[in-house]
């Protein structure tokens, strides 16, 4: 236990994702064992389709990031705790939460926002604007982007050739193609952010180092 609790999330080291991930298991549980009905029509509601992004923008942007596609059996679910953890420990709550918006709000306009011209346009049913889309995976993408660029070079290769691999997967099976794209364009969010989360990754340790300790130090090196 003394070498796993480091890698989950804390109320006092990564309040962020702490408190983040009990907002997803109580939707995942709500998810998994409310009526159906009323399941369906918060996640239609949530939805950051064309139709929603264009009534009501922010609102659906917050709520389509409480739900973990796929609840709590989803790989994302795993994914979110260890990965929001990491970065957190390292840049802070506040960056790191400012990474998983921009993954979120960049990927999700940038694959819907054609979704509209293709529709204004002819080239797709008006039934696209209406398409179910919700879940944390942007921001998460994002994140794993983001804490690359913060990792020793043989982690980082292991970790971007992994995610690479399975993104390459999705775009080759091409089930989900706006999910397919967006993933790929929240991951690269992520790496632009690796200037300032390096900033931020050495301020967090210089931080640690004036109040005297191993305990505060966050762990892990950056690695140009």
């Amino acid at each position: 236990m003394r070498h796993v609790r480091p890698l989950l999330p804390g109320p006092v080291r990564t309040p962020f994702t702490f408190w983040y991930a009990l907002v997803l298991l109580g939707t995942s549980l709500y998810a998994a064992y409310a009526q159906r009905e009323t399941v369906s029509a918060l996640l239609r509601g949530s939805s950051t389709d064309v139709a929603h992004l264009a009534q009501h923008p922010v609102l659906v942007l917050v709520a389509s990031a409480l739900w973990v596609a796929g609840g709590l059996a989803s790989p994302y679910a795993l994914g979110f705790a260890l990965v929001m953890t990491a970065l957190e420990r390292r840049i802070g709550g506040r960056r790191t939460a400012g990474v998983f918006l921009l993954g979120h709000v960049t990927a999700t306009l940038a694959t819907e926002v054609p979704v509209a011209l293709s529709v204004a346009g002819g080239r797709l049913p008006a039934t696209s604007l209406h398409r179910l889309d919700y879940g944390i995976s942007f921001g998460l993408m994002a994140s794993v982007g983001a804490l690359a660029g913060l990792l020793a070079p043989l982690p980082r290769g292991i970790l971007l050739g992994v995610v690479g691999t399975t993104l390459l997967q999705e775009l080759l099976e091409f089930d989900d193609p706006l999910t397919a794209w967006g993933h790929p364009v929240a991951l690269l969010v992520g790496v632009a952010c690796w200037p300032a989360a390096r900033r931020a990754y050495r301020h967090t340790v210089r931080s640690a180092t004036k109040r005297g300790g191993a305990e505060g130090h966050p762990g892990g090196g950056v690695s140009r």
